[in-house]
């Protein structure tokens, strides 16, 4: 599960992924404590979604590609996105945490938690727009986490390994 802390325009949004596409393409959402039913394209990229339905409500959108902002029929909005599972600021280099390059869904996982992994060594394959992307471990040492699964899907981002 991913929680962030989105702020949109000023508003602060809890939002917590609690369930993968089902199969109307739709994902469980949880915002400050309500339960949403959301979709998305899931096969474009942040900065050319066109629209979203939350609930039964469909909703023209763009976001841009680095998260600044969101833009609706209400206006372009200043956004900011922290990953409230993650505790500390990721230092510019040294880091053994994987993320998540782009949203996608994982195909294969390659290690697991106690395995060492040399640096370039592949962990995981992520698919997205119809391509799989091969993930490589940052440094040398030894999985200490594995947060995710084959068929689940990760938005930008997330955390998916640990290496210590």
């Amino acid at each position: 599960m991913s929680r962030l802390l989105i702020t949109i325009a000023g508003h602060e949004f809890e939002v917590e992924l609690i369930a993968s596409p089902d199969s109307d393409g739709f994902i469980g959402v949880r915002v400050n404590g309500e339960l949403l039913r959301i979709a998305l394209p899931l096969e474009r990229t942040l900065d050319t979604i066109e629209w979203a339905i939350v609930e039964s409500h469909p909703y023209v959108l763009r976001i841009d590609h680095d998260l600044r902002w969101i833009e609706s029929a209400y206006g372009r909005h200043r956004l900011q996105i922290r990953d409230l599972d993650v505790a500390v600021v990721r230092p510019a280099s040294g880091d053994g945490r994987v993320k998540a390059p782009i949203p996608g869904l994982i195909a294969r996982v390659l290690v697991e938690v106690g395995q060492r992994v040399a640096a370039g060594q592949p962990i995981l394959i992520l698919e997205a727009m119809k391509m799989q992307n091969e993930l490589v471990a940052p440094r040398d040492g030894q999985v200490t986490t594995v947060n995710i699964r084959p068929g689940q899907s990760v938005l930008l981002n997330e955390l998916l390994v640990e290496i210590g």
